[in-house]
């Protein structure tokens, strides 16, 4: 069984190669050949307990990912509060033949369902400007695939705190070879993005949806059980809305469930799945100034499309410690 710690993972999964190998996954998954129950999870008295499995049948990727988020950590551990594994199956076996640090590839993999959403929903035109809210790790995995697919003049950053923003745009201005700023207020975002994520851990609504530009994209990733929303009801109800999985969306995203609950949307409401865009069978943008929205939940074909990726390539490459059991 091989060993890869976070600087192997860092060292062999990029985010052009992960955006293409997680297209390969959502196509799957609109195809049939994905096989994916939706996330368990078990609540201990310390923290939460997370359990993803998939099997992607054509890439031959059979993956559970474990991941805990334990807010004690930090402070009586000296850990993270978020910790995350991945165990790498043989899809003919069924042995473990690798486990992986899950923190930078769940980062890296986000990050890339968003860039797949970008290719296919968000106009093409050149120079656009892209704005983050949220300055921590996803948020710059977030503007990493953006600009991996799309070519931006400018990217905005917004956080409540000053600082996290400060370092976010010069981290980020320095890796991407573009212009960050930051900005002073949710509308100073909005008045200029055409492309915008979200990835904050805010439980209400972060900004005014009515604000937003006619022909904007919108990938929406931080909020992910269904009494939570970063988005307030008017952004969902101006917007083609794709769903990375109907599933999910309608369990777990409070985005969807409360303007549902309310109703202020019905399930229609969802246009499509992201694999089904891929696929041809269902209609992306349906003009320059439609705004599309793309509500990421975070899908365990995602980690499986990463894990194979990594390991494939730890392989090739040498790297990572073999042990036996």
């Amino acid at each position: 069984m091989l060993l890869l710690d976070r600087s192997d993972v860092i060292r062999v999964l990029d985010m052009k190669d992960c955006i293409q190998a997680v297209e390969k996954a959502f196509l799957e998954l609109a195809q049939g050949t994905a096989f994916m129950p939706l996330r368990n999870h078990i609540t201990t008295p310390y923290g939460l307990a997370l359990y993803m499995p998939a099997f992607l049948q054509e890439m031959g990727a059979l993956v559970c990912k474990v991941v805990t988020s334990y807010p004690d950590n930090p402070a009586k551990h000296g850990m993270p509060t978020i910790l995350g594994k991945v165990l790498l199956q043989d899809p003919r076996t069924g042995d473990v033949v690798c486990i992986m640090d899950g923190e930078y590839l769940t980062a890296v993999r986000t990050g890339a369902a968003s860039g797949v959403a970008t290719e296919y929903l968000a106009r093409r035109d050149k120079g656009q400007v892209a704005g983050i809210f949220g300055a921590g790790v996803q948020a710059k995995a977030q503007l990493w695939a953006v600009a991996t697919v799309r070519e931006l003049s400018l990217a905005y950053v917004y956080d409540v705190v000053a600082r996290a923003a400060a370092d976010f745009a010069a981290e980020m201005q320095s890796k991407l070879g573009i212009k960050v700023s930051t900005a002073s207020s949710p509308d100073q975002v909005l008045e200029a993005a055409d492309i915008i994520c979200t990835a904050t851990t805010s439980r209400t609504p972060i900004f005014d949806g009515s604000r937003v530009r006619a022909g904007a994209h919108l990938n929406c990733v931080g909020s992910h059980t269904p009494d939570a929303r970063e988005l307030d009801s008017a952004i969902i109800k101006r917007s083609r809305v794709i769903a990375d999985s109907y599933e999910a969306c309608l369990r777990e995203a409070g985005d969807i469930i409360i303007p549902l609950q309310k109703g202020e949307i019905d399930r229609s409401h969802l246009a499509a799945e992201l694999g089904e865009v891929i696929s041809g069978r269902k209609q992306s943008r349906t003009g320059s100034k439609e705004i599309t929205l793309f509500k990421s939940n975070g899908l365990a074909i995602q980690d499986a499309a990463a894990a194979k990726l990594v390991y494939d390539r730890a392989v090739a490459a040498g790297i990572g410690r073999e042990i036996t059991l």
